[in-house]
């Protein structure tokens, strides 16, 4: 099968031919459709986020049919969390996401950026209905990372108005689901972003505008999903008394000091570790009902190094999708 594969920090991916890998008992053989491009894939790049034995295929938001098994024929989505022991106390507390042995996909595991992946059958999820493959694909982290985050604002009640800082492919969905909910998005981005604050706005964003900017009203609740450390007090700024900074990815740039003022008064900053199930399941029911619709630009699998650059520079707006 053709494959994109990481061999070393700084290098691009290289283009090879490797033998289909069999799945095991517990895992299911996915003939790949699409498969969505994240940041984690430049932190891997870059080694930021470590892989510990390469070569690996990367790519964690994988839509394809299932080719072994009593499941074979079967439309599935694969997340970044792969694999987890199910024996430790956050296994048996729902809290699978924070498990210290737990595998990652198109890190600890080959994931999608490939014509086949094997995958765990736990974590393989049933996509709903309406969403084409590459539709799908940013679903399976964008989404479901950027759920988790939106459900650690707390509920509309509480957290009305919300700020997303970074409004790539997590924020333009999740932009649809707290609009649904009867929230106001505040969208932050690149300073001289039109495209993207423009894009904020058709999406049901009230008020989009750089990172350097304040907001009109102060915040209930942020979300700052660019890996950018010094965003976190800026939207401490931003906030009301008692609202919460959700940090969304896996890793960040140094978070700078940050005076007790813009804290005190019951301000809170929380972090975002992977996925449950749970998150899975609710998300990829809900994402029909709102409906979520997905902006995507395609790639063809040969071309997995411009589209990871094209993320880097800001070159699109909403996700971009690998289609071996």
């Amino acid at each position: 099968m053709r494959a994109m594969v990481f061999e070393a920090v700084g290098q691009p991916l290289r283009a090879v031919e490797m033998p289909v890998a069999q799945p095991d008992p517990g895992q299911l053989l996915i003939k790949v459709s699409a498969c969505g491009v994240c940041r984690t894939d430049l932190h891997l790049l870059d080694g930021e986020v470590t892989i510990a034995q390469p070569p690996r295929v990367l790519g964690h938001q994988i839509v394809g049919t299932v080719r072994s098994g009593e499941h074979r024929g079967r439309r599935v989505g694969v997340p970044w969390l792969g694999w987890t022991c199910g024996q430790c106390e956050y296994c048996t507390s729902g809290r699978e996401n924070l498990c210290p042995r737990a595998r990652f996909t198109g890190r600890d595991i080959d994931g999608g950026m490939a014509e086949y992946a094997v995958a765990d059958a736990r974590y393989c999820f049933e996509l709903p209905d309406g969403y084409p493959d590459e539709q799908a694909a940013p679903l399976l982290c964008a989404g479901l990372i950027g759920y988790r985050c939106l459900r650690m604002c707390g509920d509309a009640a509480q957290a009305k108005r919300l700020g997303l800082y970074g409004f790539g492919a997590a924020a333009h969905i999740i932009a649809q689901v707290a609009c649904k909910q009867g929230r106001e998005v505040y969208a932050f981005t690149r300073e001289g972003d039109e495209a993207a604050q423009e894009f904020a706005r058709g999406l049901g964003a009230v008020w989009a505008g750089s990172s350097a900017q304040s907001p009109p009203q102060e915040l209930h609740a942020a979300i700052v999903f660019a890996p950018v450390g010094a965003l976190v007090p800026a939207a401490l700024r931003a906030l009301a008394p008692g609202g919460t900074v959700v940090c969304g990815g896996i890793h960040m740039s140094d978070i700078p000091s940050i005076p007790y003022d813009i804290l005190w008064q019951e301000r809170g900053i929380r972090s975002v570790a992977n996925l449950t199930r749970r998150d899975a399941e609710e998300f990829l029911a809900l994402a029909p009902r709102v409906p979520v619709k997905t902006t995507v630009t395609r790639y063809p699998l040969e071309r997995a190094n411009e589209a990871l650059e094209d993320l880097r520079a800001g070159r699109f707006t909403g996700a971009a999708v690998i289609v071996p």
